[in-house]
Order: structure tokens, then C-alpha cells, then sequence
């Protein structure tokens, strides 16, 4: 064991702290005083996130409860709704059953034969088709519409008036179409002779307001189970024949308005055909209504990358009416568009004038391209007020001078009439005919003239009737023979000669002039 230390023994004495020893110490507790600090304010940080999340949640969860509680009160109203709207497509249909049979049963051959006839104005343009939709003769109420092409705002106006008098609006309309769609079925040359999509959209657009329920809108159309399935059917039968068309590229824009219109009118359109509605937009962006069918199709979402796509294939303009429609001026200034559309049609004219594949027409033809260009620009100015922004005075001046070159180029050139051909012509032929007021003993007959004859080069003289008239030299010089009424400048000898046999010449006089007239040269025949 060891010994246990005196008491009275002197122990060692610690020595004082250094000043090392101090700043480490300081050195350590201002670490730990910033580290704390930092986990305060990380700790903090997180609090201030959590908080400000979980108000994100509960305002999200109010929305949920409003949204749910909306749509829970508009199934009330739909469902309450159902028996009022039935009772008035039954009260509707009624009417429409029995005016049908009335209009069947009072039809004889004279109202027929009246019927057959032309309609001169809005009231019997009206009639004419409210007498198809009575009969339920969809036939002969397409055959009526596509020969009344001249009067499409008439028809435009009354046409949905007209599809209210149908027993099934929705079936007439299907019928109606389909001899032309989804496939053209009209036989022999009939077939592509004649575009006939616009009669198609306009029978189709003028089915929305009928079919529209009357209690709660557009939300719900009045449409059969079976007919809305026959519409699907027609759509995948369309969708089907892009293949044998040749693909998206080559389908024709009637088609593609008239398919797009088709999924609206039935309210038949897919979520998973999104795209392939994208590409048929596109592709037919150029037409009015493509905007609106494009917002109908549930691509309201995909607009901004639609109309940037349009910008980057050049088509600006278009690319101006979508951003109009879908409000996004903002994003998609219209002015630089319509600027930069310019440019680019400038552009294309001058690579038209540069083609040596358009020599003779390029001029035209990169005239007739800027025309174009500066028309749609100064009607899109016009229409959504752009005046200020883009003043069109410009674009109208050089409109003009376009214009203005193409009328003077449209202006057939006067050649007169007393300009001859010189003695000195190197291509040897003939020369018109001379001035007849050059001299003032010229006779000037006011009948028509006789037929002129040229004295070929191997005949000596002319007939006795007229006075001898010598064999022209092969080169002349500045004076002509005399002459008592006019002297006339001779052509220049034709290479070759006729052959030698003899010709006579009738003595002029057949219509008792007693003064010889003066004789005009004429062309070799």
C-alpha cells in the first residue's frame, strides 16, 4: 500500500492560467455563441415554413370545401333541372310531331311544285327550311343548303330557327352531313368536285343553340344516348381514314374544320386525343374560327406553346388572333408580330425575284405576295385597334404603289399608227402602212377599205387599173419615186421569190369612187 502524504508536507503549487489558454477559451465560446445563433435562426426558419405551409394546406382545403360544395349544388340543380328540361323537350316535341303531321297531311302537288320553287327573300328562305325540318327530309334539306351558298348569312341566321322545328334535331343534322362526312360518298366525278365543308360547319355550328338545354345552358347538351354514340362512331370513323388521306399534313382544312366542329357540337371531345387536336389546330390555324374551337377542345392550356409554335413557322398573323382570343396580349405584344410578318413577306418576294424558275412572272408574283401580306396585316391593324401602336398610313401608300404598278402593267401599249419601219430596217420586214393626211391631195375614204394586195417580187407591174408601180432595189436610199397622191416608202427586198405564176389583181373602184385612192402598202402574206 502506499503511504499516505503528510499533511504538513508542502504540495506542489498549480500555475496561473496563460493568456493562450484564455483566448482559446474566448475563441471557443464564440464558436458555440454563433452556432447557436444559427441553429436559432434555422429552427426559426423551419417554424416560419411550416407555418406559412400549413396556411397554403388550409387555404387549399377551404377551395376544395368551396369547389366541392359548388359542384354538389350545381348536381342538385342538374339533377333537379332534369325533370323541367325533360318536360320541355316533351312539350317540344309534341309541337314539333304534330306541325310535322300537319305539314305531311296539307301537302298536295301544287304546294309541292310552289315549294320546288326559287326563294326570293328571308321569310321564304325560312319557310323552305322549316318545311325540310317538319318532314324530317334530311336529303333534301342538304341538297337545299349547298345550293344556297350565295346566301350564307341568311342561312347562317336562319338556319337554327329552321333545325328547332325538327322532331331530333341532333339525328336530322347527322343525316343530313352524312353524305359527306366522315367519307365523301358521293360517286363518279362527283367526288372532290366540289368543297362542301362549309356547308357542313354551318349546319353543325347552327345545331348548338337547339340542342343547348333551356334550363341550364351549355353545360348540357340535348342530345340521345344513340345519337351521341352514332357521333362517337362518326368521329373514330373519321380519325380511322387519316391513314388512307395520307396523315395529318395532306388532310384537307374543310375536313379538319368540320371534325373539330363535330366533337364540339356533340360534346364528344377526348382527353386522350389532345394532341392529335394540337395538330389539327395547327395545321389549320389560318381559319377564323380555329381560336374558339381550340378554347372548346380543352387546349386552353396548351395556348402558349401553340402560339409560339405559329411564331416560329412564320405565322405570325395567325399567331396574333389566337393570342387575342386567349387573352395573353400581355405575353404576345401583336405589333412586333405584325412587323416581323411584314419582313418575312418582304423576304419571300425578293427570293421570288431572284428564282430564275419564275422569269417573265416573278415581278407579279412577288407583287401580288406582298399585296397579300400588306392587306391581312392592315385588316388585323383595323380590327383589334392597333392605330396607334402601328399606324397604317404607311402600309396603305405602299399598298397603293403596288397597285398602281399593276394597273400600268395591265395598260396595253399604243403603238401609232403613221410609225414606219426605216429603209435601213436590218431585219428586211415590211413596213406599216403610211400616214394617209401626210399630203394634202391624200383621198380619204370614209367605206371600209378594199382588200389590199402586195405585188410579189417577179411581177413588173400592177394592173392596168393603177398606175405602174417599178420593181423596188435591194437597198434604198433617202428619196422616194414621185408620186401625184402620195409617195410611198418601199419595202426592203425579201430574201427568195415567190413562185411566177401570174396573179391578177381586181381594179380598185368597187365602190364608185371617181378619185383613185391612195393605195396603202401591205404586208407580204
Amino acid at each position: 500500500m502506499g503511504s499516505i502524504p503528510d499533511p504538513g508536507e508542502l504540495s506542489e503549487v498549480a500555475p496561473p492560467p496563460s493568456f493562450d489558454e484564455f483566448q482559446r477559451q474566448t475563441s471557443l465560446m464564440t464558436s458555440c455563441t454563433l452556432l447557436w445563433k444559427e441553429l436559432s435562426d434555422h429552427f426559426s426558419s423551419l417554424e416560419k415554413d411550416l407555418v406559412s405551409k400549413s396556411e397554403a394546406l388550409k387555404l387549399k382545403i377551404r377551395t376544395f370545401d368551396n369547389h366541392t360544395a359548388q359542384s354538389l349544388k350545381l348536381l342538385d340543380h342538374r339533377e333537379s333541372s332534369i325533370e323541367g328540361s325533360v318536360q320541355i323537350a316533351l312539350r317540344k316535341l309534341d309541337n314539333n310531331r304534330t306541325a310535322a303531321l300537319s305539314a305531311l297531311t296539307d301537302s298536295d302537288c301544287g304546294d309541292s311544285a310552289a315549294g320546288d320553287g326559287e326563294v326570293d327573300n328571308g321569310e321564304g328562305l325560312v319557310l323552305k327550311l322549316k318545311s325540310f325540318c317538319l318532314r324530317m327530309d334530311a336529303v333534301g334539306f342538304w341538297m337545299f343548303v349547298i345550293g344556297k351558298k350565295k346566301e350564307l348569312e341568311a342561312l347562317r341566321s336562319e338556319m337554327p330557327v329552321a333545325l328547332s322545328e325538327c322532331v331530333d334535331p341532333a339525328k336530322f343534322v347527322l343525316e343530313a352531313i352524312s353524305e359527306v362526312f366522315p367519307v365523301d360518298k358521293r360517286g363518279g366525278e362527283k367526288v372532290g368536285s366540289g368543297d362542301l365543308g362549309w356547308a357542313c360547319v354551318l349546319v353543325l355550328e347552327s345545331l348548338i343553340p337547339v340542342v343547348v338545354d333551356p334550363v341550364i345552358g351549355k353545360s348540357r347538351l340535348m342530345v340521345t344516348p344513340a345519337v351521341k354514340e352514332r357521333a362517337k362512331e362518326i368521329a373514330e370513323t373519321w380519325k380511322a381514314s387519316l391513314e388512307e388521306r395520307g396523315g395529318i399534313e395532306n388532310v384537307k382544312t374543310p375536313d379538319v374544320h368540320t371534325f373539330l366542329q363535330h366533337l364540339v357540337t356533340f360534346g364528344i371531345v377526348k382527353k386522350d386525343d389532345l394532341d392529335l387536336y394540337r395538330k389539327l389546330v395547327i395545321g389549320s390555324a389560318w381559319r377564323k374560327q380555329m381560336p374558339k374551337l381550340a378554347l372548346s377542345l380543352g387546349l386552353a392550356d396548351e395556348m402558349p406553346d401553340m402560339i409560339e409554335e405559329l411564331i416560329s413557322k412564320g405565322q405570325q398573323l395567325d399567331a396574333v388572333h389566337f393570342t387575342y382570343e386567349v387573352g395573353l396580349v400581355d405575353k404576345f405584344p401583336p405589333v412586333p408580330l405584325l412587323k416581323s410578318y411584314l419582313k418575312d413577306a418582304k423576304k419571300v418576294a425578293s427570293s421570288i425575284l431572284e428564282d430564275p424558275n419564275n422569269a417573265g412572272r416573278a415581278a407579279t408574283l412577288a407583287a401580288r405576295k406582298e399585296q397579300s401580306a400588306l392587306r391581312a396585316v392592315i385588316k388585323c391593324i383595323e380590327e383589334y385597334k392597333l392605330e396607334d401602336e402601328f399606324p397604317p398610313e404607311n402600309l396603305k401608300k405602299r399598298l397603293d404603289q403596288l397597285e398602281k404598278v399593276k394597273t400600268d402593267k395591265r395598260k396595253p401599249v399604243v403603238v401609232p399608227a403613221n410609225k414606219r419601219t426605216r429603209a435601213s430596217n436590218s431585219n428586211g420586214g415590211p413596213m406599216p402602212p403610211a400616214k394617209a393626211g401626210r399630203l394634202t391631195n391624200a383621198y380619204v375614204s370614209s367605206f371600209p377599205a378594199a382588200p389590199a394586195f402586195v405585188r410579189s417580187p417577179s411581177h413588173g407591174q400592177y394592173p392596168a387599173a393603177l398606175p405602174a408601180y417599178p420593181s423596188p432595189p435591194h437597198m434604198y436610199g433617202s428619196r422616194s419615186p414621185p408620186y401625184a397622191a402620195y409617195s410611198p416608202e418601199p419595202a426592203p427586198a425579201m430574201a427568195g421569190s415567190y413562185p411566177a405564176a401570174s396573179m391578177n389583181y381586181p381594179a380598185y373602184g368597187g365602190y364608185g369612187n371617181v378619185m383613185a385612192p391612195t393605195y396603202q402598202q401591205a404586208y407580204y402574206r
